[in-house]
């Protein structure tokens, strides 16, 4: 036989119970939700890594990407070298109306120019403004979060590596030059101080010798004038 009065305490436990509780209820869009750091929203594009190798379009699924491009001859970058052509992206759309972010464009970009985007604030309300171009995928790039940081005791990755000690070469060459082109001064240094100073040392031995030349004639004109004058005081 059931107490009198339980079905109410039992409720009244209910609700004290849950007042304590922390509300779950996000009131979005006045309250924006916390979302974790590698949240997967929206693909970005980073245009400048692009090279039109239409390798995430062939592997699409969905067939959701759509690439133009147009071939530009680029002059040959010094004398007596060879012209080359590269390929200029024109447009770079996603329609995610048909997009199911597999990430599969993602996984195959060989040149890190498509990532992840914690962006989820896209709806429109007519289904051809879901293709969205190479303006808003770049856009949605500056909110791609940095990359974790490297294990300190990971090994250096090979590319990494090899531009290091092509880097190092390259300034060792340098040094190496600039001591000898150095080295190869000084003797025309020294050799040119060598020559001032014995223009100097010529330069004063005539001072010297011109002076000398001065003098005695000064004094073999003293003398001549005194002899004429004793001869005239003679006569």
């Amino acid at each position: 036989m059931a107490v009198p009065g339980s079905g109410l305490a039992k409720g009244l436990a209910v609700t004290l119970r849950t007042m304590t509780r922390k509300n779950v209820t996000a009131q979005y869009p006045d309250v924006q939700p916390e979302l974790p750091p590698r949240s997967r929203g929206v693909i970005a594009l980073f245009e400048e890594n692009c090279t039109v190798c239409m390798l995430c379009a062939r592997e699409c699924p969905d067939w959701c990407i759509y690439i133009d491009s147009h071939k530009e001859t680029v002059p040959a970058a010094a004398p007596g070298g060879r012209e080359r052509s590269r390929n200029v992206l024109d447009r770079f759309a996603i329609d995610f109306s048909l997009c199911m972010y597999c990430g599969i464009c993602i996984e195959v970009c060989p040149f890190d120019a498509l990532f992840w985007s914690p962006e989820f604030e896209y709806a429109e309300t007519d289904i051809l403004e879901l293709t969205h171009e190479r303006d808003k995928l770049r856009e949605w790039m500056w909110t791609v979060p940095e990359p974790p940081a490297l294990d300190p005791a990971a090994e250096e990755p090979k590319e990494i590596a090899a531009a290091r000690k092509t880097a190092e070469k390259l300034q060792a060459q340098r040094a190496k030059e600039a001591q000898e082109a150095q080295q190869a001064t000084e003797p025309r240094r020294t050799a040119g101080t060598r020559q001032a100073t014995e223009d100097q040392r010529a330069h004063k031995d005539r001072t010297d010798r011109n002076r000398s030349q001065q003098e005695q004639k000064d004094r073999t004109d003293q003398q001549g004038q005194q002899e004429q004058k004793e001869e005239e005081g003679e006569a």
